[in-house]
């Protein structure tokens, strides 16, 4: 949930009330460093008060303080005031400023729990991996990864549009006037380029072929999700899930209903984790110091 909204509103800037003896609120963040982007998340009790995207490129740390420093600025609060920052994502390790790391499994099945607090197995679509994961109270019961094999990421898709000359913000308004999506065998993303000059050459129409990729795709993460049992209810994560068809063809596939962060908040799914996650170390770390003098 978000900050001054609704489970579907957009996050607003939270105002908590401080009356006369009350406990002063509790600042974290989360920093999610992808493949192609660095998300940034700043969370005020829990609630996302600020967040922030950035390209990753070949300097991590760099985008990780530009991430925050962007969420920061938008939750109207300094770095000062952060009182614990946890990493995640693959250059988790690189992100100097942050007090803790975690996984990305752990971090965005916390984050899925904590939009949709009924979710049981997760599709995580990032621009390298693909992840199944089943979770029970919020913690990792089973997971299955993607092989090595670009198809069964984002990528394929991203290199489907490069192939026919579209960029990667232009697949979603480009799949949504398909009108029946092109067999793409998906198999291997070196290969689909011929494939792609394939279809186009007999007339095939570009957002029809880009509709079969992602029928492709999701036809392997669904293999996934049945690899660790999954059952519903379904939260989907990553950025590709932003496409409004991608989601169409998942819940198709699964015969199910299936739960989307609203917005752009799908892909900070695992940033917001990861700020939870520092409010539930934080809350520890605070209870040992109280509980040491008294065992003193």
């Amino acid at each position: 949930m978000t900050a001054g909204s609704g489970r579907n509103g957009r996050p607003g800037r939270p105002q908590p009330l401080q009356r006369a003896g009350a406990a002063a609120p509790t600042w974290t963040a989360g920093i999610d460093i992808g493949s192609t982007y660095t998300k940034a998340v700043v969370a005020c009790d829990g609630e996302i008060a600020g967040r922030a995207l950035e390209p990753t490129g070949f300097r991590l740390g760099a985008a990780a303080t530009a991430a925050l420093e962007r969420a920061l600025a938008q939750a109207g609060i300094g770095r000062e005031e952060i009182e614990y920052t946890v990493a995640t994502g693959f250059g988790r390790h690189q992100v100097e400023l942050s007090d803790a790391q975690v996984t990305d499994l752990t971090a965005a099945s916390r984050g899925a729990c904590g939009f949709f607090p009924d979710t049981r197995t997760i599709l995580d679509v990032g621009g390298q991996t693909m992840k199944a994961i089943r979770v029970g109270g919020g913690k990792v019961e089973s997971f299955r990864l993607n092989d090595k094999c670009a198809a069964g990421t984002g990528a394929f898709l991203e290199k489907t549009a490069r192939y026919m000359g579209f960029g990667t913000a232009e697949i979603g308004p480009l799949v949504a006037t398909s009108k029946e999506p092109v067999p793409i065998s998906g198999v291997c993303a070196v290969f689909a380029e011929s494939e792609v000059i394939n279809q186009l050459s007999q007339g095939a129409a570009p957002a029809d072929i880009m509709h079969g990729a992602i029928v492709s795709l999701v036809g392997r993460a669904v293999q996934l999700m049945k690899r660790v049992r999954m059952e519903p209810e379904f939260t989907l994560v990553g950025g590709i899930l932003r496409f409004e068809r991608m989601v169409d063809v998942v819940r198709s596939e699964l015969s199910s209903a299936v739960n989307v962060a609203p917005g752009d908040l799908v892909q900070f799914t695992a940033a917001y984790g990861a700020a939870l996650l520092g409010q539930v170390r934080l809350r520890r770390l605070r209870e040992s110091s109280v509980a040491a003098p008294a065992q003193a």
